[in-house]
């Protein structure tokens, strides 16, 4: 489990598939048995509070992005939701707004440039095709759909990936609409092409 502040009242933690199986919990639990999420949304509040000082009160909004091969993310906001405004909460008590994603694609970020073009030349040859590249917020994220995996290597797609970059919760449709599109099609190989 990988805890990390993205703003005073936002945090956000990683799950791997590892993660979640020694807690007994498999991906298709987090949308069927509650009383196992109750109890591993408390775990993450332990160690966000721990690491961090993050301490929960009043609203809060948890997005969960499950990831293909990987476990997923989970978003954690505090204080933001109009819907208990005008309502008195206990201090002690918080409200909980959950929204539970899914995705078929694989998306990394990458802050540094070298770092995407080293990943680029690793996985080249995992690849059918060869994804889509934007820049978002400082980043460099790219974009595959799992079937442009050859043979279902995946996991090990993943993890050279995850070498250079890091899993990102931005969805496709986020970087459709708010990113700036660097290459359209097969991002992977232009960029050897150009790069290498």
């Amino acid at each position: 489990m990988r805890v990390e502040r993205l703003g005073k009242d936002k945090i956000k933690i990683f799950l791997t598939l590892d993660d979640l199986s020694d807690r007994g919990i498999k991906k298709e639990d987090l949308w069927t048995d509650v009383p196992k999420v109750h109890d591993l949304f408390n775990e993450i509040m332990e160690e966000a509070y721990e690491e961090l000082g993050f301490e929960l009160s009043g609203p809060v909004a948890v997005e969960i992005f499950a990831l293909p091969a990987q476990g997923m993310v989970v978003i954690v906001s505090k204080g933001k939701e109009q819907i208990w405004a005008d309502e008195e909460t206990d201090e002690d008590l918080f409200a909980l707004e959950v929204t539970l994603e899914e995705s078929d694609s694989i998306i990394f970020a990458f802050k540094d440039f070298e770092d995407l073009i080293e990943a680029a030349k690793r996985v080249n040859s995992y690849l059918m095709y060869g994804g889509e590249l934007y820049f978002y917020k400082g980043h460099y994220i790219l974009v595959f759909d799992q079937m442009d995996v050859l043979d279902k290597n995946v996991d090990d797609f993943i993890a050279l990936l995850s070498e250079y970059g890091e899993v990102s919760p931005i969805s496709k449709a986020v970087l459709e609409e708010y990113g700036k599109v660097v290459v359209k099609e097969d991002a992977v190989k232009i960029l050897i092409n150009h790069f290498s």
